[in-house]
């Protein structure tokens, strides 16, 4: 039975991980949550595990509502994951899972990584990291899952190219003035069902530029050679360009419970990319009868309308500690306009001016958790 430990269990990934733990009878080992203390104890009675996380706030009250569950009750989601599962479902968002992640690879643990940012702001000390440890890691995210099945099996020296595909969000056409878009119309996505911070950076297209950055450091492809088509379906998740000019392309539906699945599974088995002919295993699923008797569209992003996903690129060609700039500012802008504290639009120049402002310096883990608080001040200061 394959255990596992689930860093942010309360939220979009980890509530759907528990769903497929549940289906495929992973034993649960851990859980790191925040403040949902509810949805937590609900888990909690049912899964079993032995350890939990709260945020510190709400120790005490956690403990008294957990007290007979068996589990014991941290503040520190490291605890969870360095518990000794087979795999760690890294699944805590922004910036705030990257300690934890960096916890699962320094034990050595196999972490099926949902969490964009430690790849995008740390990517080349991750992989070191792994390195290091003999850790492996494989990606949830569906973009990246779907690369992941791609290359399964093939020679990185014939892959040309990596595309990622982007529903569009609700602002692909309309309006034409994104400066009178409030948080309720951009937290309504037309496919996917996730987080409000996710949610609104798939409307602006920061989440897929993040994806560009994760893509270009999870397979060391150049970053010039990792692209972006709009998918309005969002039914192909990413297509795979080989030398020769032939394409492999996955199809799915946008149900993320099958790329959680594939991710855990496949860091279970030892999987890693390059060098892996076998697929990870497959159990029945909800799916089996999805219609592909429709029309699939794709299109060019527009970078002028969507600023965010250029200056994703930009930061990529920066690189050291730009991508950490980048994430950071994004994380306080989106904050700021979910609490209608700033226009939808300033969320691209706020993060322009961030990037032109802020330090240079070598990519390093005490360099990051600097640069990280230096642009969450000066993103404050502007707004």
């Amino acid at each position: 039975m394959t255990s596992i430990s689930i860093l942010g269990s309360t939220g979009s990934i980890g509530t759907q991980s528990l769903e497929v733990a549940r289906a495929r009878g992973y034993a649960v080992t851990a859980l790191a949550a925040g403040v949902n203390l509810d949805l937590l104890e609900a888990q909690v009675r049912e899964f079993r595990p032995r350890l939990v996380s709260v945020a510190p706030p709400y120790l005490e009250r956690a403990r008294a509502r957990l007290e007979g569950s068996g589990a014991r009750v941290t503040d520190d989601p490291c605890e969870v994951a360095r518990a000794g599962a087979d795999v760690v479902v890294g699944a805590i968002p922004g910036l705030a899972g990257l300690a934890p992640t960096r916890a699962a690879l320094e034990a050595g643990t196999p972490v099926a990584l949902a969490n964009k940012e430690s790849m995008v702001v740390a990517g080349p000390l991750v992989w070191e990291l792994a390195a290091r440890t003999g850790a492996r890691i494989t990606p949830v995210d569906s973009e990246h899952s779907a690369l992941f099945q791609c290359l399964v099996g093939e020679d990185p020296a014939d892959v040309l190219e990596l595309i990622v595909t982007a529903s569009g969000g609700p602002f692909r056409l309309e309006p034409a003035d994104l400066a009178q878009v409030t948080p309720a119309m951009a937290l309504r996505h037309p496919t996917w069902t996730m987080g409000s911070k996710v949610t609104i950076d798939s409307s602006t297209l920061m989440n897929k530029g993040l994806e560009v950055l994760e893509a270009h450091f999870l397979y060391g492809l150049p970053l010039e050679r990792v692209k972006v088509l709009v998918h309005p379906q969002s039914v192909i998740h990413a297509l795979v360009r080989f030398q020769d000019g032939n394409l492999k392309a996955h199809l799915g539906p946008p149900d993320m419970r099958l790329p959680i699945q594939y991710g855990i599974d496949s860091a279970a088995r030892g999987m890693r990319y390059p060098g892996d002919v076998q697929q990870a295993r497959r159990a029945p699923g909800p799916h089996t009868d999805y219609p592909l008797a429709r029309t699939l569209e794709l299109f060019e992003p527009d970078f002028a309308r969507f600023p965010c996903l250029e200056l994703a690129y930009e930061a990529g060609r920066r690189g050291g500690l730009a991508p950490a700039v980048l994430n950071a500012a994004d994380e306080v802008a989106v904050a700021a306009f979910l609490e209608e504290r700033i226009r939808y639009t300033d969320i691209a120049r706020l993060i322009e001016r961030a990037l032109e402002e802020a330090p240079d310096g070598k990519l390093s883990w005490e360099g990051i958790e600097q640069v990280d608080a230096w642009t969450r001040a000066r993103v404050g200061e502007m707004i």
